[in-house]
């Protein structure tokens, strides 16, 4: 008769359990960085066109600006 070594510890990120957790964990990055760019967009277009022109960018940039925040350049 043959026996199987199985390290269990290896299987431990590959079962459905692992791929729910993993889920759950994207949903919430993916929210958290949704957050940061409404904060951000929300932040900026309640600035005055003079502010923003004092902080060296035009309103027309606040969707790039709150991008790069949230997700990175």
């Amino acid at each position: 008769m043959a026996y199987a070594n199985i390290d269990l510890a290896r299987l431990d990120g590959f079962g459905l359990k692992a791929r729910y957790h993993q889920i759950l964990d994207t949903l919430a990055e993916r929210a958290a960085r949704r957050a940061v760019y409404r904060k951000t967009v929300s932040e900026l277009q309640s600035l005055r066109d003079r502010d923003l022109a004092d902080l060296g960018f035009h309103r027309s940039e606040i969707a790039r600006i709150a991008n790069e925040a949230a997700y990175g350049a």
